[in-house]
């Protein structure tokens, strides 16, 4: 794996009231509006994502009972689905704990869950609307 964060997603208890602060308090830029189900901010070097922690639980799979799921997930995005599938081939001849199986996404990409060894989350996503340097840096 290139040694990159893409994403990073916080797990919020009210959706509205964080794009607010992120977007009105911060001044961060953003293209969501209050309709939208998850909000992406470009940053200098990576995009900071809300989403409700309810909904980021469901979509990695996990529980969102206060034990194991810290409301937040880190994520590296790759060129294709190809490279998200090699990738979690690798993680699991490697032993690494497999949370969500690469998959076709709800929001129309192609990713899948993993976890290191303190059970913090790590998606590995194919996003079709983002575009990605030769590098791997992606912007919204």
């Amino acid at each position: 794996m290139r040694p990159t964060i893409s994403l990073i997603t916080l797990g919020v208890r009210d959706f509205n009231r964080s794009l607010a602060f992120y977007r009105d308090t911060l001044g961060w830029e953003t293209t969501a509006t209050e309709d939208d189900p998850v909000a992406f901010f470009q940053l200098q070097n990576l995009i900071f994502g809300i989403f409700p922690k309810s909904e980021l639980a469901k979509d990695a799979g996990v529980h969102n009972d206060g034990n194991g799921f810290p409301g937040f997930s880190l994520a590296q995005n790759l060129a294709s689905e190809t490279e998200v599938n090699a990738a979690f081939t690798k993680l699991k001849a490697k032993g690494v704990t497999i949370m969500k199986e690469p998959q076709k996404a709800e929001w129309g990409g192609y990713s899948g869950y993993f976890s290191d060894p303190d059970g913090y989350l790590w998606e590995l996503a194919w996003n079709p609307f983002w575009k990605m340097d030769e590098n791997g840096q992606v912007t919204i």
